[in-house]
């Protein structure tokens, strides 16, 4: 059973950084890929970042490149995403969620429908 455990959310003040953890079991393939989403309040689920565990490429959305990194810890198979000079329009429900690499296009991954494991959210708010 494949599970996705969220961590690391928290209070972070304007300019600040937060690092999400996403701990990954029950994998057993290469080939997948992990993303970030985020909701806020009233808003729809918006992607953040994809990590592929096949090859190791990243992609970002235009709203947190080069603020955000995401990456991979093999050795405990936990991927995290790094948030670095975070701004009150961070804030959010952050979800890490999972799919086999070959079911995504680069085009569908910013989209949740494909995803098939989710992790529980974990709260980012971002106040000063």
């Amino acid at each position: 059973e494949v599970q996705l455990q969220a961590s690391g959310g928290g209070l972070v003040q304007p300019g600040g950084s937060l690092r999400l953890s996403c701990a990954v079991s029950g994998f057993n393939l290469n080939y997948y890929a992990i993303s970030w989403f985020r909701q806020a309040p009233g808003k729809e689920r918006e992607w953040v970042s994809c990590f592929n565990r096949g090859d190791g490429s990243t992609y970002y959305s235009d709203s947190v490149k080069g603020r955000f990194t995401s990456s991979r810890d093999a050795s405990v198979d936990t991927f995290y995403l790094q948030m670095n000079s975070v701004s009150p329009e961070d804030t959010a429900i952050y979800y890490c969620a999972g799919v086999i690499s070959t079911y995504i296009t680069l085009t569908t991954m910013k989209t949740p429908g494909p995803y098939q494991y989710w992790s529980q959210g974990t709260q980012v708010t971002v106040s000063s």
